[in-house]
This record gives C-alpha cells, structure tokens and sequence, in this order.
C-alpha cells in the first residue's frame, strides 16, 4: 500500500477549511519564508505533487515523507500544520545542505526551493529563461526585480511579471509546467508595494521566445516587436 494522499483543497472546501484562527502554518522561529512557500506550492494545486510521490534517483525518501505525511497532508486535510512539523523539515534540511541556519535563521525562499528541488529530491529546473538572446538559463522560480514604478500604486502579478520582464530583457524559451513566482520584497523595513492584487490567471504569450503574435497595428502575425 502506498502513501496517503489527500487532493488539494478548491472552492468552497477551501475557504471552509483554510479560512479563520489556527489555520495555515504555524510560525516558529523565523519560518515564514518557508512556511508562505509551502502553503503557496502545495495548499491549493498539485501541480507540484509529483515533489511528494515520485522516486527521483536522487531523492531523499525521509524528506520526501516529511514534507507529504507531516506538511502537505495535514494541511490539505484540516487546513493546519504545527510549528514542529516544520522544524522537522528545517532539522532535515540542516543535515543535508551546506547550510546550518535553516533552522532558526530567516531565508530567501529561492534558497529553500533550489536545496529542497535540486540537492534533495533532484527535480529537474521547471524555468528555461533567456536574456537578450544570451545562453539560455535554468531555474525553479522567478523572482520579480524591477525599479519603483510610481503608476504602479496595487498593482497585480500580470503586471508585476511582465514589466519585471522587460527590465531584464527576458524571454520564457518554452512555457513552463510550473511557474513560481516569488514576489518583490525588501525586508521588514521598506516594502516596495503595500499590497499585490493575485493575477488568477497569469497570460505569458508576450513573455515567450519566437510565439507568433498579432501586430498590434493591423492584426496579421507580426515581424517586429517594439519593447
């Protein structure tokens, strides 16, 4: 018999077991990097599920677990996880990367993901990026860097992603199966944006190498693109 599983939470079985006191990842010591990536990755999608089933040849099968039977699962099914569950994950994580603070220092969470994706279960990049016509790029998220945008007030991720984008001169070379977007931060004393509206749903078609577009002029595929 395999492991318990337990579908990921949607509509109204989400605000019913997600919404109110005592719900979410419980904090501990400098957790919240990890905990807000946990609950964005598995709470709501399975896109990522394959993170908690799949042999990866070089998978860690106790972390793994960890992360299903004490994390994800509990999460999905009463829509609370406990601050030791996740130190659990953090004293694993400890052992096995380069790193001695995962447990009680504040992280990036792309520092999280890249140990936890790449050294631990040995998941393949989900990103192939290209800048300026360079060398293509490799990576499991994206994190959004740009200068303040004064007409930019709340803005939404749409937004966000595409004018983030622009100031890099990026290209998505393929589209991706799962696309993790860290928003901009900048530590507990300035915050670029009071607020960011969700985008439900994210349109890449300008953000990807070579797509066929429609000249914005005269509607047939266009042959130029003007920045």
């Amino acid at each position: 018999e395999g492991p318990e599983s337990f579908p990921p939470l949607r509509n109204e079985a989400a605000v019913r077991v997600l919404q109110g006191r005592m719900k979410g990842i419980q904090g501990h010591c400098n957790s919240c990097y990890m905990d807000a990536a946990l609950f964005s990755l598995f709470s709501c999608t399975s896109v990522l599920d394959s993170m908690l089933f799949m042999p990866f040849p070089l998978c860690d099968r106790n972390v793994q677990g960890i992360l299903r039977d004490e994390i994800v699962n509990p999460l999905r099914r009463t829509g609370f996880v406990r601050a030791n569950s996740v130190m659990h994950l953090r004293e694993q994580l400890t052992d096995k990367g380069q790193c001695s603070s995962f447990t009680n220092a504040e992280k990036d969470p792309e520092e999280f993901l890249n140990l936890i994706m790449q050294q631990i279960l040995g998941i393949e990049p989900l990103l192939k990026l290209q800048s300026g016509g360079q060398k293509e790029q490799e990576c499991y998220c994206y994190q959004i860097f740009m200068d303040k945008q004064e007409d930019l007030v709340v803005p939404d991720v749409q937004q966000l992603v595409e004018r983030s984008f622009l100031s890099s001169d990026l290209k998505l070379v393929e589209i991706p199966s799962c696309f993790i977007i860290q928003m901009p931060r900048f530590g507990k004393e300035y915050k670029m944006f009071s607020k960011i509206i969700p985008s439900l749903e994210l349109d890449i078609t300008d953000l990807l190498l070579d797509s066929p577009r429609e000249c914005c002029l005269c509607g047939d595929v266009a042959t130029l693109e003007c920045s």
